[in-house]
């Protein structure tokens, strides 16, 4: 029993040191992240099974580090962000509302900018430069998925008037 779990160990940090050496500077970081993630969590989960933890503080502190990700959650959530400030909005002139309307379905331009984070009359450098930021954190390809890249892509062009 102790030789297949010693094989085993040893065949996960040979693909553990194979995937790491392929890892980008930036990768690597992201990496060191998510382990530290999973082993505190892991830890959290052993603390909890064996009493020495209550499981709301358990709860509690698995939630913090979530908060980093809140920014990143609002930027990508406009509905969210409009429905945080429908007051705000509702006090505004409703020419400024009906500027920026769009056929039932598409997007308008004041979404477009949402999404990808830039003010309305920006230039098409700062919309292509937001695009390919945005592109590069939530593409399929990069761990992301597909309706976050059609709406980026989709907000680019209308920003771009395509």
């Amino acid at each position: 029993m102790q030789l297949i779990l010693g094989l085993a160990l040893t065949a996960a940090v040979f693909v553990i040191l194979k995937k790491w050496g392929a890892l980008s500077p930036e990768g690597q970081k992201a990496a060191i992240w998510k382990v530290l993630l999973v082993a505190g969590g892991a830890l959290l989960l052993f603390m909890v099974l064996t009493g020495r933890v209550h499981v709301l503080t358990a709860g509690i502190a698995a939630l913090i580090p979530l908060i980093r990700k809140l920014p990143v959650l609002f930027r990508h959530l406009p509905w969210l962000r409009r429905a945080l400030g429908a007051t705000e909005e509702r006090g505004a002139g409703q020419g400024q509302q009906q500027a920026h309307a769009a056929p039932a379905g598409a997007m308008s331009e004041r979404e477009a900018c949402d999404i990808l984070g830039v003010q309305p009359g920006c230039s098409s450098e700062e919309v292509v430069a937001a695009h390919r930021r945005l592109m590069l954190k939530v593409h399929p390809d990069r761990g992301g998925n597909d309706y976050l890249a059609a709406k980026l892509n989709e907000a680019r062009d209308v920003l771009l008037g395509r």
